[in-house]
Formats: structure tokens, C-alpha cells, sequence
């Protein structure tokens, strides 16, 4: 599936926040959103999910006007995985996934042992079957994420867009998450995701949207659109890239290294 957001301008009433963005996801893509806190990542995110109409511009998915689509097959097709959250009632993990089937089930349906089977599958699929009967709000910020990641797989969507997928998690569930983000790509699932470290680009995405001050953007390859002057622009801070060996690849990676200055 491809989505294509094109010549959009994005806000709130007659305030725009972003202004003639333009990008394209395709089938198994990973697209990492960098940019500093308030050029409009989330306006940009709520825009692409219909819950704010583009000010100008439209958005497609395999060529048609996702405006034109009744939400509950826009479900079928885009997944949404929020920030790590706490319920207001303590589900079980496996409840928490089966909440993810709502997009195929009609009005006043129950789930089906099928639709609890798909939840046990996506469960599976992020090695988190030792979960599934305990209650989601006791167990870690990171397994926390996961299960959303699982109930958004459940979901069976082709596309996920994932809302700083590693927010306030502690840096071996950040790789964790990562690794399981670059797993999807592999079963043709293409994810939009936003994170505050340009090293997470270098890990994980295939494809970098960099927004800056004043709708200033690119996109391309991260190797090529991530550069040291371009972080500093739009983050105001001075900073260097560095490469290091990924032997288990065979591939070398860019990493960000601050100058700190007294």
C-alpha cells in the first residue's frame, strides 16, 4: 500500500502549523519524522489520520482521497500506536490486543475465538506470550509498549504510525523496540514513526522526514539527508557525525556525537 501526503498544509482553525509537505510511504518502508518539539510533528500525525482536515494538499492511499473513506476501513488499513499509557481499569494483556479487532467487528459484537486468535499471533510475533494474562498496568513501561505495538498488529493494518514508540523507555527497550519496528518492514508492513534521536533513523528507517522551523523540510535516505550542519540548524546545538562498524551487518552506522562546549 502506498500513502502519499501531498502538498499539505496542516493546523488548527486558520492557523497553520506546517505548509506544502510533501512525502511518500511504500510497502515496507520505515519512515522516521525528526524535528524539534513544536514544528508540527503531531499536528502532521493527526492530520495523516484524519482526526485534523488538511488545510490544503491531500493524502491518498493506492491513489484515493483517504477524506473519502468511512473510518472503520480506514482502520482496516492504518494502525495507530500511541506514547506508552496507563488505562483507567486493569486489563489483561491479551484484552488490551483483542481491542485492536474493533476495525472488523460490527456494531455490538463480541470478539470471536478467531479474532482472539489473531490477538495471540500478533502477541507472539513480539515474543511477549509470557504476557498474556498479566494485568497490562502492572508490568514495565516497555513491555507496555510492545503490547500496543501488538494490538495495533492485530489490527492487521498496512501501515502503522507510531507516536515516539520509544518514549520513556530505558536504552535496551529502546533497541528492543527498534529491532521489532525493522521486523515489521520485513512482513510488508510500512511504519511512519517520530522520535526525538537522529540516531534512531540511522537504526531503524529506511526513509527520513527532518522538519524544521518555518515548514523548512527534507526527505530521502537517511544517510544522505542526516548531516551535521543540518542537525545543528534545526536544533541549535553543535554536533558531529561519526561512523562506527556494525560487523554483525557488514555495514557501517552513523552515530551523533554533541560537542559540548564550557
Amino acid at each position: 500500500m502506498r500513502l502519499e501526503v501531498r502538498n499539505v498544509d496542516c493546523g488548527y482553525d486558520n492557523k497553520s502549523i506546517l505548509k506544502d509537505i510533501s512525502f511518500e510511504v511504500d510497502t515496507g518502508d520505515i519512515v522516521c519524522i525528526l524535528g524539534p518539539n513544536g514544528v508540527g510533528k503531531t499536528t502532521l500525525f493527526k492530520t495523516i489520520l484524519g482526526f485534523l482536515k488538511p488545510q490544503n494538499g491531500k493524502i491518498t492511499l493506492d491513489g484515493q482521497d483517504v477524506s473519502k473513506w468511512s473510518r472503520k476501513n480506514f482502520a482496516k488499513s492504518i494502525g495507530y500506536v500511541p506514547q506508552a499509557h496507563v488505562p483507567p481499569f486493569p486489563y489483561r494483556v491479551i484484552d488490551v490486543v483483542v481491542m485492536g479487532r474493533t476495525a472488523h467487528l460490527d456494531a455490538f459484537s463480541s470478539p470471536s475465538e478467531k479474532d482472539f486468535k489473531i490477538a495471540e499471533e500478533a502477541i507472539e510475533t513480539l515474543n511477549i506470550s509470557y504476557l498474556k494474562d498479566s494485568i497490562y498496568t502492572e508490568i514495565s513501561g516497555g513491555e507496555r509498549q510492545l503490547v500496543l505495538i501488538a494490538r495495533a498488529l492485530a489490527q492487521e493494518p498496512k501501515i502503522l504510525i507510531m507516536d515516539e514508540p520509544t518514549s520513556n523507555l530505558d536504552f535496551g527497550n529502546q533497541i528492543r523496540v527498534l529491532n521489532h519496528i525493522r521486523k515489521l518492514s520485513k512482513r510488508d508492513i510500512s511504519v511512519i514513526m517520530t522520535s526525538h534521536f537522529p540516531d534512531h533513523a540511522f537504526i531503524a528507517s529506511t526513509k527520513v522526514l527532518v522538519i524544521g522551523r518555518e515548514s523548512k523540510f527534507e526527505v530521502g535516505d537517511p544517510k544522505e539527508v542526516i548531516t551535521a550542519e543540518l542537525l545543528s540548524n534545526i536544533y541549535n546545538i553543535d554536533l558531529k557525525l561519526a561512523t562506527v562498524a556494525d560487523e554483525t551487518n557488514k555495514e557501517e552506522l552513523k552515530v551523533c556525537v554533541p560537542i559540548i562546549k564550557d
